[in-house]
């Protein structure tokens, strides 16, 4: 991490929500009009993608940001504007909906298709998480 970036940790009010619980914590404290979500078990993010998922959510306005990937948009990464994604994950958490894809079916999200991003990222690297042990071979 740069020398000066500064980490502010958030945990969930209620342990065992589910994530947007835990999005809903984060975005509490975030002073920002952008967020960049991702799983702690995605490490291999390219900025390229997450610097096109940006321009595409300044250029269109919308509130969230995803990547198609085989047809399927993928909650995660992803681009969301905090005032909108806030006021969504609390209604939504008040509904006892808790994922991260129902907060994308009620606000106005871009799908960066998959030609695009992956033009950037031909090994599509950004979407490698780490489930099992395994998956830190490949």
């Amino acid at each position: 991490m740069p020398a000066g970036t500064e980490v502010t940790f958030v945990r969930d009010e209620i342990e065992g929500e589910g994530p947007l619980r835990g999005l809903s914590a984060g975005l509490g404290v975030v002073d920002a009009e952008w967020v960049v979500l991702a799983g702690g078990d995605m490490p291999d993010l390219q900025p390229a993608v997450l610097r096109e998922m940006l321009r595409a959510a300044r250029e269109t306005g919308v509130a969230a940001v995803t990547l198609s990937d085989g047809g399927t948009e993928r909650p995660l990464p992803a681009v969301l504007r905090t005032v909108p994604a806030t006021d969504a994950a609390r209604a939504l958490l008040e509904d006892g909906r808790r994922s991260l894809r129902d907060l994308l079916a009620v606000v106005a999200t871009v799908v960066v298709d998959e030609p695009t991003w992956t033009a950037l990222d031909p090994e599509r690297r950004t979407l490698r998480d780490i489930d099992e042990p395994t998956d830190v071979d490949h």
